[in-house]
C-alpha cells in the first residue's frame, strides 16, 4: 500500500474520509464543499436520518458518480484520545477493504488528538494504516479476484510542512517492519526453526547494520548452559543471533535489546495443554520484534548504537529433553534448577542477559512472551513492564503511549526473590506457588542483569489482537514499535 501526503482537498480519490464531532460542522468541511451540489444535497438528506447525539459510521456512494464514495464518521468527542483514534483508523481501513475500495483520502486534522503532535499523528497514522491492511495469507489459496487490498492512501495537509514528510517516511518504515515481525511470528513452527529465524535476521540489510550467528558449538563454548539445556529435546539445533547497529559515536556505550526466540514451545516434558499449544509458534515474537526493531532503526538512521540479541531455541519433549529437576549452568556462572520445563523462556534469556553485560550497555531491554500470568493480571490490551527504577518506569509508560505499544508497570521488589530460592542451585525457574507468575518471571530475569539499568517487557498480553482492534488474525508485532521509540529517547539524550 502506498501512503502519501497531499495539499489538494479535492484530489479525485475513490473514497474520501470525513470525520467530525458535530454534524453541523460537516457543511464547512473542505472535502464536503468540494462535492457537486447534487451530492451535497443527497448527503444532507441522508445524514438527517442519523441520530445526531451518538457516534455513527456510514459509507455513502455519490449519486453523481456511484464508483466514488464518502465514509462519514461522527466521532465521540468525550472519549476521543490516542487509543480510540487508533481503533477508529484501523476500522476505517478494514471497512474500505471489505468494500473493495482501493484508494482513499483522509484529512489529518479530522483525527487530531491532544496527546500527539502533528508529526507524531502522521507517523502513527501511517503505522495504523499498514498494520490494519496487513493479513497473513501465505498459506491460503488465492481467490480468483485476488486478495482485497488498498493500493493508495493520501493524507490531506495544507502546505505539507517538511517535517511531516519525514514523519510519514518514518511511520511507513516502522509500520512495515512491524508487519515483517508479524510474518515471522505467524510462520508455523515447522517452517520457522531456530536456523530459519537466524537466516531471516541475516537477510535484513540496512546501513551500519551487521549480523552474525553463533551455532551450537559456539554457544556451548561460551558456557550458555541454559540455551543448550532447553534445546536438548529438539532435533533443531539452537542459534544465537547478534545484530549490531552502529549509528552513534564509535566509543559510545550501546543500548542492548534482548528478544525471546522460542520458535516453538511444546512445554517440553511439562507438556502444554491442547488449548494452549496451538499458538506456540508465536513464542518467538519477542525475538522477531528485536530483529525488526533493529531493521527499522537502521533504515531510519538513528544516531545511536544498538545491539540486538536473540537466543533461538525449540523446546520439545524427547528422550534427550532436559528434565524437571535438572540443574543448568548459565554464562554468568549462576545455576538454575529447572523445576518446570515450560518456564524455558526465562532460562534462555538468562544466558542472553548475561552475554549482554559484556557490552557495558547504557541499558538492557528484554522483550518476551514470558508469562500467561501477565494476561491474567492485565488483560489483553496492555503489556506488562518491570524495571529497576522509578525513572525507567515512567519512561516505559511514556514510550508505550507514544509508540502505541502501551505498557503498565507491575512491582519488582526484592522480596519476591524469596519465591525462587532453590535447595540445590542458585535459583529456581518457577516460584513456590502459582501466584504472581509475571512478577516471578521478572524477578528471575533480574538475577542476570548485573548492575545495569534494565527494562523487562512481557508482551504475552498483546501477542495476538482482540476483536475490536481491527488487526488481522495472528501476531500483532508487539514490542517492535516500543523498541524503536525507546531508541529514539536514548538518541535524544546524547
Amino acid at each position: 500500500m502506498k501512503i502519501n501526503l497531499t495539499d489538494k482537498p479535492s484530489d479525485p480519490k475513490e473514497c474520501r474520509i470525513i470525520g467530525f464531532f458535530e454534524t453541523k460542522g460537516l457543511s464547512r468541511h473542505s472535502f464536503f464543499l468540494s462535492l457537486l451540489q447534487e451530492d451535497r444535497k443527497y448527503i444532507d438528506g441522508l445524514l438527517k436520518k442519523e441520530r445526531r447525539d451518538e457516534p455513527f459510521f456510514i459509507l455513502v456512494h455519490l449519486p453523481s458518480s456511484p464508483a466514488k464514495s464518502i465514509l462519514f464518521l461522527k466521532l465521540d468527542k468525550k472519549n476521543w484520545e490516542a487509543r480510540k483514534r487508533t481503533n477508529t483508523l484501523r476500522k476505517i481501513i478494514v471497512t474500505l477493504k471489505e468494500n473493495k475500495v482501493k484508494s482513499a483520502l483522509f484529512n489529518l486534522a479530522d483525527f487530531a488528538v491532544p496527546s500527539l503532535t502533528e508529526t507524531e499523528s502522521v507517523r502513527r497514522m501511517a503505522e495504523d494504516f499498514l498494520m490494519a491492511e496487513f493479513s497473513f495469507v501465505k498459506y491460503k489459496e488465492k481467490p480468483k479476484g485476488g486478495w482485497p487490498e488498498i493500493k493508495e492512501i493520501s493524507i490531506f495537509v495544507p502546505g505539507i510542512p517538511k517535517e511531516l514528510k519525514g514523519a510519514l517516511k518514518e511511520g511507513i518504515i516502522i509500520g512495515g517492519e512491524t508487519n515483517h515481525c508479524r510474518i515471522l511470528a505467524n510462520t508455523p513452527g515447522g517452517d520457522m526453526t531456530p536456523e530459519k529465524l537466524a537466516e531471516a535476521a541475516l537477510k535484513e540489510k540496512a546501513p551500519r547494520l551487521k549480523t552474525k550467528i553463533l551455532d551450537q558449538r559456539e554457544i556451548k563454548k561460551l558456557g550458555m548452559g541454559g540455551i543448550i539445556g532447553v534445546s536438548r529435546g529438539s532435533g533443531e539445533r539452537p542459534r544465537f543471533i547478534i545484530m549490531e547497529y552502529r549509528g552513534g559515536k564509535k566509543d559510545e556505550r550501546p543500548v542492548v535489546f534482548v528478544g525471546k526466540g522460542i520458535t516453538f514451545d511444546s512445554g517440553g516434558l511439562n507438556l502444554k495443554s491442547v488449548s494452549g499449544i496451538c499458538e506456540m509458534h508465536m513464542d518467538m515474537s519477542g525475538g522477531a520484534a528485536v530483529i525488526h526493531a533493529l531493521a527499522a532503526i537502521a533504515k531510519i538512521g538513528l544516531k545511536i548504537n544498538i545491539i540486538g540479541l536473540v537466543p533461538a531455541v525449540e523446546n520439545m519433549p524427547s528422550g534427550s529433553s532436559y528434565r524437571p529437576g535438572d540443574i543448568l549452568k548459565t554464562i554468568t556462572g549462576k545455576t538454575i534448577e529447572a523445576l518446570n520445563t515450560d518456564a524455558e523462556g526465562r532460562i534462555i534469556l538468562a544466558d542472553a542477559l548475561g552475554y549482554a553485560q559484556k557490552y557495558k550497555p547504557k541499558i538492557i531491554i528484554d522483550v518476551a512472551t514470558l508469562t500467561g500470568a501477565a494476561i491474567v493480571a492485565l488483560g489483553q490490551r496492555v503489556n506488562a513492564v518491570f524495571t529497576t527504577s522509578p525513572e525507567l518506569e515512567k519512561l516505559s509508560r511514556e514510550v508505550g503511549e507514544k509508540s502505541g505499544d502501551e505498557a503498565w508497570p507491575l512491582p519488582l521488589w526484592d522480596d519476591y526473590a524469596e519465591e525462587i530460592k532453590s535447595d540445590f542451585a542458585d535459583i529456581a525457574n518457577v516460584g513456590k506457588n502459582r501466584y504472581g507468575g509475571a512478577i516471578i518471571g521478572a524477578i528471575f530475569l533480574k538475577q542476570f542483569i548485573g548492575d545495569f539499568p534494565w527494562i523487562h517487557l512481557d508482551i504475552a498480553p498483546t501477542m495476538t489482537p482482540i476483536e475490536n482492534q481491527s488487526l488481522g488474525k495472528g501476531a500483532t508485532g508487539a514490542g517492535t514499535r516500543f523498541l524503536v521509540e525507546l531508541a529514539k529517547r536514548y538518541q535524544t539524550k546524547n
